[in-house]
């Protein structure tokens, strides 16, 4: 399945200009909010004056999202769908969404939009300034500025901030939120990374900025306003299966299941 989708990808890439932003956003069962989203963040790009594609990765869905996408091809004129069934998860989606893209700059972000697109202005500076990979943080013990329209219950909090200290000493100090739903990468880095990725559900994002880390790729962080949709997919079987994909992502470091010991 992957060595298809990856072919059909190359070859649209070699007819293909490179833009300066690719926007990858994955999609399962969708239907009633990409739409919005897709309005949204092409409203937006279009005013600025870089060149971009808004990618959309159809994760198998079991609703007509795949038709909601290629029913606004008309309105949004630089996007373009990956669709494949069945489902693999969140993580193989954006992984073939970063490969399979053309930007310059790679920036995967939610189907929900609970982190708006013109947050985008804030990388650019870090971009500048050298950083390889620029994530977006809710958490202000990452940045002060990071706020959350509204706050999760006490209980997730917890369990988040528990799960924050264990990612933090098995894969990824010094970062809080490993796992918001909006993080940006060089082509260079994006090509890196992804191609080593083997996580392909909710602990994508520790496994990437893991490899960014042992790849010597420097990360910035910057605050987003973070807006939580209540329909959101995230359930309790979400973060154990995290936790299980945590302990995958130190085994796969420790045996070198990256090919990172074998780099010149």
């Amino acid at each position: 399945m992957t060595k298809k989708i990856n072919t059909k990808l190359r070859k649209k890439k070699n007819n293909a200009k490179q833009v300066h932003l690719s926007v990858i956003i994955p999609a399962y069962n969708e239907s009633k909010r990409i739409g919005r989203t897709l309005l949204d963040i092409d409203r937006y790009l279009s005013k600025q004056n870089y060149t971009y594609q808004i990618v959309v990765v159809n994760d198998g869905s079991a609703d007509n999202t795949k038709q909601v996408v290629l029913n606004l091809k008309k309105l949004v004129k630089n996007l373009h769908l990956i669709d494949y069934s069945p489902n693999h998860g969140k993580g193989y989606a954006v992984r073939i969404g970063m490969l399979g893209s053309n930007g310059k700059y790679r920036l995967f972000t939610d189907a929900d939009n609970s982190t708006s697109i013109d947050h985008i202005e804030k990388m650019w500076d870090l971009f500048k300034a050298g950083y390889d990979v620029v994530i977006g943080t809710r958490d202000k013990k990452d940045h002060p500025k990071a706020k959350q329209a509204v706050p999760q219950s006490f209980l997730k909090r917890q369990l988040g901030n528990l799960g924050n200290i264990l990612i933090q000493i098995l894969a990824v100090p010094g970062i809080w939120d490993t796992q918001c739903g909006f993080k940006c990468f060089t082509e260079k880095s994006a090509k890196d990374i992804f191609s080593r990725c083997k996580i392909n559900r909710w602990g994508f994002d520790i496994e990437a900025l893991a490899l960014a880390r042992k790849l010597n790729y420097k990360i910035g962080i910057i605050p987003v306003y973070w807006i939580n949709d209540p329909n959101s997919h995230v359930n309790w079987k979400g973060y154990i299966r995290t936790f299980w994909e945590l302990l995958k992502i130190k085994w796969n470091l420790v045996r070198n299941k990256y090919g990172l010991k074998n780099r010149s």
